[in-house]
């Protein structure tokens, strides 16, 4: 019995020389990870349990500043509002909704257009071509010709036209080269006289030579 006694110590003392605390060791893949110990003692609002811990409940995040589940979400974004609760955004013009409407932007309160080309696509101003307004109709928008004449600086007659506008001058005047003011035209040159021409303001006169007199048409010389 003795012997069998002193082995079974020497067996006890081999055991701990190998396995040092063997029994106060807990293998390590067995551990609980340290995140789930703090998931374990989050508190504050909007706290939801599960059978793997606690964390923020649906439509709710961690704050920054806090490090509790106080920030909402909005799933649709709230464009220039913000979110003052899960998928609740308050909006500048004082609505609530799930969303804002976007402010409008370059194109103008009538819009704009989808203008693609090779491939690309961009938003261009709803507008109307160069000499044409935009008018607000029951049934829509409409371009309608401005009357240029209303303010342009013919020295003769204006004549409106279709996004645009012409002047013209009287009898015996021609446009200058600044296409708004007139001059005389020198009728003289294309020769309307059989002999002399004198040229006027806005006309011309025919005369003869000495033994000649001008005839009833006013131009031959008898």
């Amino acid at each position: 019995a003795p012997v069998m006694l002193v082995e079974l110590l020497l067996r006890a003392a081999c055991v701990s020389l190998f396995f040092p605390g063997g029994q106060g060791r807990v293998y390590p893949g067995r551990k609980k990870p340290a995140s789930f110990a703090v998931e374990r003692r989050r508190v504050g609002p909007h706290v939801c349990f599960s059978g793997l811990g606690s964390g923020c409940c649906p439509g709710w995040m961690v704050s920054p500043g806090s490090g509790q589940c106080t920030l909402p979400l909005c799933s649709f974004g709230c464009g220039s509002g913000f979110c003052v609760a899960p998928n609740l955004c308050s909006c500048p013009d004082g609505e609530q909704g799930i969303t804002c409407p976007e402010p409008p932007g370059t194109c103008g309160e009538y819009g704009c257009d989808l203008s693609c080309n090779h491939g690309g696509c961009q938003e261009v101003a709803r507008v109307c071509p160069l000499g044409f307004s935009l008018v607000e109709t029951a049934t829509g928008i409409r371009c309608t010709d401005i009357d240029e004449c209303l303010s342009a600086a013919c020295e003769g007659l204006c004549v409106n036209t279709e996004g645009g506008f012409v002047c013209e001058c009287g009898p015996g005047m021609q446009l200058s080269a600044d296409r708004h003011s007139c001059q005389d035209t020198d009728e003289c040159l294309a020769t309307p006289c059989q002999h002399r021409c004198k040229n006027s303001v806005g006309s011309y006169r025919c005369s003869c030579r000495p033994g000649y007199h001008l005839h009833g048409n006013r131009h031959s010389c008898v």
